[in-house]
């Protein structure tokens, strides 16, 4: 059995998308909530307007604001939906800021614990979320990341020695995959496929998101006898040059590059590669997602690079359509992942609130203990746009078991990628 049905049941195929949920048509009236702008809120973190109150937090400006405001526009869409169906549950979205920046992200959830949230969809990033995640485990405050992949997140994960370090956070869950999932996915998809006979893996060693997707796909490779011949890294203050690596890696006769890192130097690899003539293929993770969208990149050097996603927004079901169209008429551009990862937190948040029968008016904490117990139930499942037309479920581990799909760059678009 391969390491993802035994770790999480997944393959990495391409699924057709039939989303069957209640509540994910788009076709309602979009009405109006919060718009961030925060509001009055209680000591105690309930609601006396009838309203459940939601919390966001990411990054909205800075390097890394295209998966913040993809969040934030993906979440408000879904919020917007509900509200329109003028049904029992009406959600408010108060969406901060953080840049990036754990210090910042804090702060941001102070502030939204005094405005009255209830229930934090979020952080978008994986360091922040690392910090905030502790405060809302001390606060015992409900807390669901679209995409917050590392395992320090939710905690109670064993590292290669088998040692837990951080204890579980029994009120956080994850909506994307986590790091070990995504890199131990990688290998397999790259092995069954037989994309590349020498790998080359550049990683970002000073970032807890790609070192741990680094770390499982190693063990991932070597485990299914995958060569590689180079692996190299790069820190935060040192990714505009990757000369050292790129000649590390075509020296060994890599075939095939991992970059388990974000779009942004990815951008840069790809120009300093075709420059010095190196032309393997490449293949990355969920960071790799936003490649098409760096000002003054030579995009037709993104064209066969590989990735895997929970999502894909060429995809043809009813569902990802509508979002699609929603998003492009509200927002002028194609929606990510990361939004439809947020999407769908919020539509999986309302249906355990209607599973579980909870109201405004209960205490955060009461809110909390109630959404923890239905999330990890045996009888939950979600279905949503990025779940690949299946159910997705949470163990009490906060993982999201969900089917992951390959993606590829053809004719400057994201088109699913056949197994």
């Amino acid at each position: 059995m391969s390491m993802l049905e035994n770790m999480q049941n997944v393959s990495i195929n391409r699924r057709s998308f039939v989303v069957g949920t209640a509540g994910l048509g788009l076709a309602g009236i979009l009405a109006g909530c919060s718009n961030g702008d925060g509001g009055s809120g209680s000591a105690s973190g309930s609601s006396a307007s009838g309203t459940f109150k939601i919390g966001g937090i990411g990054p909205t400006t800075g390097a890394a604001a295209i998966y913040g405001v993809a969040v934030k526009n993906g979440a408000q869409i879904a919020v917007d939906e509900i509200n329109g169906e003028g049904g029992d549950i009406q959600f408010a979205l108060n969406f901060q800021d953080d840049e990036n920046d754990a210090e910042r992200s804090v702060n941001a959830y102070n502030n939204l614990k005094d405005w009255g949230m209830q229930i934090l969809m979020g952080t978008v990033t994986t360091t922040p979320c690392v910090a905030v995640s502790a405060e809302t485990n001390s606060d015992n405050m409900f807390q669901l990341t679209p995409s917050g992949s590392s395992t320090d997140v939710i905690g109670g994960q064993p590292d290669a020695d088998g040692n837990i370090s951080i204890q579980r956070k029994e009120n956080v869950f994850q909506m994307c995959f986590t790091d070990p999932n995504q890199g131990a996915a990688s290998a397999q998809y790259i092995s069954e496929q037989a994309l590349g006979t020498k790998i080359a893996i550049i990683y970002n060693i000073s970032d807890t998101y790609s070192t741990g997707i680094y770390n499982s796909f190693k063990a991932e490779a070597t485990e299914l006898g995958l060569e590689i011949v180079s692996e190299t890294s790069f820190t935060e203050d040192n990714q505009t040059d990757f000369s050292v690596q790129l000649n590390d890696a075509k020296n060994a006769g890599a075939d095939l590059v991992f970059l388990p890192i974000y779009y942004t130097p990815i951008s840069l690899i790809l120009t300093q590669a075709n420059q010095m003539g190196y032309a393997p293929k490449w293949f990355g993770v969920d960071g790799m997602d936003g490649l098409l969208t760096v000002e003054g990149f030579d995009t037709s050097l993104a064209e066969g690079c590989m990735l895997l996603t929970p999502f894909v927004a060429t995809a043809t079901d009813e569902a990802t359509k509508a979002f699609v169209d929603t998003y492009k008429e509200q927002y002028s551009e194609t929606p990510n992942q990361f939004a439809a990862d947020a999407y769908d937190c919020i539509y999986a948040i309302k249906q355990a609130i209607e599973a579980a029968g909870a109201t405004p008016d209960m205490d955060y904490s009461d809110l909390c203990d109630t959404l923890v117990e239905t999330f990890t139930s045996s009888d939950f499942a979600f279905t949503g746009l990025t779940t690949a037309g299946e159910e997705a479920t949470w163990s009490d581990t906060g993982e999201v078991s969900k089917q992951p799909m390959g993606m590829v760059i053809e004719g400057g678009a994201y088109m699913p990628l056949d197994a």
